[in-house]
């Protein structure tokens, strides 16, 4: 009679202990987004964070509330709250718009084909060849510094992204077997669009306009930063900062403190979040 001796199989080296580390990384960074968008809805609630009072001008932390005041006297948990949000309507909605147009002109490239698809390409090479900052300043400088331009500056710097990865789903698409056979059939092209390409490369989109937002924010608040984004009345975390750099030459380094933080801890937040999801 034989006994089966049964055995622990070894665990691959750097395999259990990343994934319980990610878990706990993407709950963290889960929760301070959360947090900072409850902070970004909740905080101005009841009160005006552009209201002027030049009695409080630049008060430290403690005597000026929270976290101080600005040179005007404004309260400046309330201006970061109000940063956080426009900064991050900014994002969302650059992000949005850039996938969109990224996704339609990878699909487009995808189901021409030809010259289409070099043209595209060359397009997409194009945009990439030009700086983001510089062309985004000329947008913003063209358009007319507001919300909308801020938009449109960083979603047509970078929907190029984008399209390179839908291009890089959908084109073994195009080759596919029962793609092949339904054109033969007669299966129109706008019908494979609709059909077979867009249903494959919506995740995709989903994931690179998740991975933009980060993105987008710091470009918002580099454009706001160097003076040509958005005015002093939209006070996004770009605009916070161009107005604290003056600030700290005077010695109040604590109106550079709060939007710094905050731009750094929601972006870090969002790129952990992002990262931990993605399989080993």
């Amino acid at each position: 009679m034989s006994t089966t001796t049964w055995r622990t199989v070894p665990r691959l080296p750097g395999r259990s202990l990343p994934r319980t580390g990610r878990a706990w990384w993407r709950w963290s960074a889960g929760a301070v987004l959360v947090a900072a968008t409850g902070y970004a809805l909740v905080a101005p609630i009841g009160l005006d964070p552009l209201a002027v009072d030049y009695t409080r001008a630049s008060l430290p932390p403690g005597i000026g509330g929270f976290l101080g005041t600005d040179p005007a006297g404004r309260s400046l948990a309330q201006l970061t709250a109000a940063g956080l949000r426009i900064s991050g309507l900014i994002a969302l909605a650059a992000s949005l718009l850039a996938s969109v147009v990224g996704a339609a002109i990878g699909i487009l490239a995808v189901a021409a084909g030809g010259w289409v698809d070099q043209l595209v390409m060359r397009l997409v090479d194009a945009v990439n060849t030009i700086p983001h900052l510089v062309l985004g300043i000329v947008l913003v400088v063209f358009f007319r510094g507001s919300i909308i331009a801020m938009v449109l500056a960083i979603a047509l710097t970078h929907w190029t992204q984008v399209a390179r990865i839908v291009r890089s789903v959908a084109l073994p698409l195009r080759e596919a077997e029962h793609i092949r056979m339904a054109a033969v059939l007669g299966l129109r092209r706008r019908d494979m669009i609709r059909h077979h390409l867009v249903p494959a490369v919506l995740g995709q989109t989903a994931i690179g306009c998740a991975l933009l937002v980060p993105h987008a924010i710091w470009h918002e608040a580099t454009l706001s930063f160097l003076g040509v984004g958005l005015s002093p009345h939209e006070p996004s975390l770009g605009v916070l900062l161009n107005i604290a750099q003056q600030a700290v030459f005077t010695g109040a380094w604590w109106q550079l403190i709060a939007p710094a933080a905050a731009l750094v801890i929601v972006t870090v937040a969002v790129t952990v979040l992002l990262r931990s999801g993605r399989r080993p």
